[in-house]
């Protein structure tokens, strides 16, 4: 059901009791979300949020849903009460217009049970400061502390070049400013408009770290540029860590890091990502104007109980599934559908090797429509 306002700090309560620990998102963010609770003899024992927020796929915004901060009561766990509650909170996002739904979570072998997938792996970087400041240059780049609109359809247009990342809305800087108690910094060319910033906040463990949240460079010169103004720091801050939406998956930091700095990359749970409605997620999705092809293919269940049919059209940067009764000559499982929608299959092989099903002159074009942009979840929530 939905939360009111009492039910909602009900919830508050049971998370940080679950959890061990409080999650101040709950009710930072509860003012933007859909906010379900599961409610037993007028007691709350269990909920979760989900937002609505676009996402970008080939260029283009298609409505998604944004599930987070969801829990069971410890006493309760076992009976499938989260499943249950997962799906009413898909349920309510897609009845307003969501067709895919993106999460984060530790439990990526429940979440793929449940039919969601990781489309890319995901690693935080931590690197010397001094091996920053040894191997990048800062160039001709002017540095200002804060941002500014146009630091923001920066973000906006940077983000358009990946598939996966939030359409973020106005909130959403200011409620991570808060949540990290980060600081931001833009970089322009001498005399232009911004061309990257970053943001960062401090964090003290056995020494004292510099976390960074957002990374964003519109070529690898202004990449160098805030690598190097990272190393500035050396003299006080021995590490920076990038989180694990921190550093886009280009080459810039290992390629051209100084042989002898100290540089180490941790594996984190992957973003999870599930279709909700294939035939507008595909007729929403951006497409490279140069693919021109037509293919049977079907959607299979992993059990193989069920699946649908469809002709798959591309062409002139558009694309549409309609059903179709001609035998499928490529099979996806929704899992599989979704990570190559998000262009997660960079080569025929990978797609083979990862289950799916088709020839390869066949899966060629196929790949090459979703492999224009590299998906990165650039967000965390």
């Amino acid at each position: 059901m939905e939360a009111d306002e009492e039910q909602w700090r009900q919830y508050d309560a049971l998370a940080r009791r679950a959890y061990g620990h409080p999650v101040e998102d709950i009710l930072r963010l509860g003012v933007h979300a859909d906010r379900r609770v599961v409610v037993r003899n007028g007691k709350v024992i269990a909920g979760g949020m989900g937002m609505l927020i676009p996402q970008f796929f080939g260029g283009q915004p298609i409505p998604g849903a944004c599930l987070g901060s969801g829990c069971v009561a410890p006493e309760e766990r076992g009976g499938r009460l989260a499943g249950r509650l997962l799906s009413e909170r898909i349920r309510a996002l897609r009845e307003r217009g969501a067709v895919l739904a993106t999460l984060w979570t530790n439990s990526n072998g429940y979440a793929r049970r449940a039919g969601w997938e990781a489309p890319a792996q995901v690693f935080t970087w931590s690197v010397a400061t001094d091996g920053l400041r040894r191997s990048f240059r800062r160039g001709d780049c002017d540095i200002t502390h804060g941002l500014s609109p146009e630091t923001e359809q920066l973000q906006r247009d940077l983000a358009q070049q990946w598939n996966g990342p939030l359409v973020r809305p106005e909130w959403w800087i200011s409620w991570q400013r808060e949540k990290y108690r980060s600081t931001s910094y833009q970089f322009s060319r001498k005399g232009g408009v911004p061309a990257g910033f970053l943001s960062l906040s401090a964090r003290k463990r056995e020494r004292a770290e510099l976390v960074v949240q957002d990374f964003w460079a519109t070529d690898s010169g202004v990449a160098s540029a805030m690598l190097e103004f990272l190393g500035s720091y050396s003299s006080s801050v021995p590490t920076i860590e990038f989180e694990r939406t921190g550093l886009p998956p280009y080459p810039v930091l290992l390629h051209n890091l100084h042989h002898s700095a100290s540089v180490s990359a941790q594996a984190k749970p992957g973003w999870m990502f599930r279709i909700l409605d294939v035939e507008a997620a595909v007729r929403l999705r951006g497409w490279p104007p140069d693919v021109d092809t037509m293919v049977p293919i079907e959607i299979a269940a992993d059990d193989g109980d069920s699946r649908d049919r469809y002709a798959f059209r591309i062409s002139e940067g558009k694309a549409e599934l309609s059903p179709t009764r001609l035998p499928s000559r490529i099979s996806f499982t929704p899992r599989q559908f979704a990570v190559w929608y998000a262009g997660g299959y960079r080569t025929v092989t990978t797609a083979q090797l990862s289950g799916v099903r088709g020839a390869p002159e066949e899966l060629g074009p196929l790949i090459r429509a979703t492999t224009d942009r590299e998906p990165w979840m650039s967000d965390h929530f």
